[in-house]
């Protein structure tokens, strides 16, 4: 192996990939990453970290976590997944990615070690993430779970703080199919004495939550109890008021999506528990370092499709919503927009609860039935078919390229394009419209 090309395609064609194939290359224990970090000199025990789950969220937590740490002067680690158009995005350090010759590096180091354990895409992927953390001597990493939480790769971490953003139906199949169960899951990532923050909570979920934290010995903290977020306009910034204390900031965050408001109070929370409970072992983060990160996320640390605003005429969104809760979170945000027509690009992988997902989407908009370029993906006839249950009309399109073609072929200026429904759209979406905007 000579190239990163060529260990890419080791990575991503020859290890079972979740994001490709699904629930056959999902390990339902810890074994095969404790096998790798043992051989590599236990990586996960070399810096310190947040840990992150959730249904939805935890993206966007993690990347305003980082970037607050980032502000404050701290070496910051950052893994998250999926990515949405280069591989090297799951891994960070102070918003650098991952350089191709360390995955070049790494690949071919641990190429007969693979070869005798058998990981999964997602399992490799965590223990370089890990590897190059612990040798570039991050001062934290903020890493975010890729599925569930008790039985994900990264959960063999000891973080100062376990984050759960919130609990909403996905990956049934998987983690269960109520929210009890699913928020069984999530609580797996509570460790003992590690305190826990819980971003949002349902009366159906909270029980499981205090009584894990209860068995593990943690103090539990509730986001909305904390902060209380109120979202500004383009002319009016966003207020954010403490609930325990005196403090009351105004921000202009650049993630502007009003779902963000539930996500910020969780991240001040975060910062809140992780100071009061490291009692001085950490360099201060102040509130100037806070309001500069949240207004600069993106740029700190490279975040992408979160109310990804691409063009302004027509409005132009790109959003990763790919399950119900997201997607009424999105069309919440929509509806507020001034438009004359609404373009929505969408398309989904086929082990999503869709008919859920598309329930939320309005009968007014002119759709461009789509699907990604993947195994998983839901087929697109599939897809307009089950839209046309909801009364949902529009084309087909073979490629989320030509889909997006043609919204904006059809779109003037006073017209919004949407795209969402899947991660994987939502990425080759962004790659589509940067050449066809540019153009």
């Amino acid at each position: 192996m000579q190239t990163y090309a060529e260990a890419l395609d080791f990575l991503m064609e020859k290890l079972p990939m979740f994001s490709r194939i699904g629930e056959a290359a999902y390990k339902k224990d810890l074994t095969n990453i404790r096998k790798l970090c043992e051989a590599l000199q236990h990586p996960e025990k070399q810096f310190p970290s947040i840990h992150i789950a959730g249904t939805n969220g935890k993206g966007s937590v993690s990347h305003m976590l980082a970037a607050i740490f980032q502000q404050a002067g701290y070496k910051t680690g950052l893994y998250t997944s999926p990515h949405l158009i280069d591989f090297r995005e799951r891994i960070r350090i102070n918003g650098a990615m991952i350089p191709e010759e360390a995955v070049l590096e790494f690949v071919r180091k641990t190429q007969s070690l693979t070869e005798a354990i058998g990981p999964s895409f997602f399992e490799l992927t965590v223990a370089m993430a890990f590897e190059y953390f612990a040798s570039q001597r991050v001062d934290i990493a903020i890493v975010e779970t890729g599925l569930g939480g008790r039985l994900d790769s990264t959960n063999i971490l000891m973080p100062e703080l376990s984050v759960i953003t919130n609990i909403s139906f996905d990956h049934q199949h998987l983690l269960g199919n109520t929210l009890p169960a699913i928020a069984g899951e999530k609580a797996g990532i509570i460790k003992p004495s590690v305190p826990v923050v819980i971003g949002e909570y349902h009366p159906e979920t909270f029980p499981v939550f205090t009584e894990k934290a209860r068995a593990c010995n943690s103090s539990l903290y509730l986001a909305s109890a904390h902060w209380q977020i109120k979202a500004g306009n383009a002319h009016h910034p966003w207020t954010l008021k403490s609930l325990t204390d005196n403090r009351e900031w105004y921000s202009h965050p650049d993630l502007t999506g009003i779902y963000q408001q539930k996500n910020i109070a969780t991240v001040l929370t975060a910062i809140d528990v992780f100071l009061a409970h490291t009692a001085g072992r950490y360099r201060p983060i102040t509130s100037d370092h806070i309001l500069t990160a949240l207004s600069q996320v993106k740029q700190l640390t490279g975040l992408r499709g979160r109310w990804d605003v691409v063009k302004t005429q027509p409005l132009v969104v790109v959003d990763v919503a790919h399950n119900e809760a997201g997607i009424v979170e999105v069309m919440q945000q929509t509806a507020m927009q001034h438009f004359r027509q609404l373009h929505i690009i969408t398309g989904f992988v086929k082990d999503k609860d869709v008919a859920a997902a598309l329930k939320q989407f309005p009968s007014h908009a002119r759709y461009y039935f789509t699907q990604a370029q993947l195994p998983r993906a839901l087929e697109v006839g599939a897809l307009a078919q089950l839209a046309q249950n909801y009364d949902l009309q529009g084309n087909v399109y073979a490629t989320v390229s030509e889909a997006c073609t043609a919204a904006l072929q059809q779109a003037n200026s006073e017209d919004m394009v949407l795209i969402c429904g899947s991660v994987f759209v939502a990425g080759e979406a962004l790659q589509a419209l940067q050449q066809l905007i540019t153009a």
